[in-house]
């Protein structure tokens, strides 16, 4: 398995991810959207960072049950509800901040959205990962 990560000239500077992953593998690992729920089904608590938080455990969790790490991570899409630019980028810190940050220096995409599948839920991600 082969991933190479690089920020081709004529593009803008990156906050830590790579504008193009390419990737030569014999398994591809899709995670669901990972949601902030715990493992009892509830929403957890703690605003925007309690349920990053969540978010972050819920990866880890799954990539280790795929047999993957954060650093075989090729795609992430992140949704935050809010239009506030301020929340998108406190995401953005945490993630980075993690256990799983390196799974943040791919190709990511962080996007603002109106609403969530969960009744009060404020972020999911999408992980893609090459074995």
């Amino acid at each position: 398995m082969t991933i190479e990560r690089s920020n081709p000239d004529g593009l803008h500077a990156t906050p830590g991810y790579h504008h193009v992953t390419r990737v030569q593998a014999d398994t591809l690992v899709y995670l669901a959207g990972q949601c902030p729920l715990q493992p009892s089904g509830e929403l957890a608590s703690g605003g925007l960072e309690g349920q990053t938080a969540q978010v972050i455990t819920n990866i880890s969790t799954a990539l280790a049950a795929a047999g993957a790490t954060p650093d075989q991570v090729v795609r992430t899409v992140i949704y935050v509800a809010s239009s506030e630019q301020a929340d998108l980028g406190a995401v953005w810190a945490q993630l980075n901040a993690s256990p799983i940050a390196a799974a943040f220096t791919t190709a990511s995409t962080l996007l603002g959205v109106a609403q969530l599948g969960f009744a009060g839920q404020l972020v999911e991600i999408d992980v893609t990962a090459a074995l």
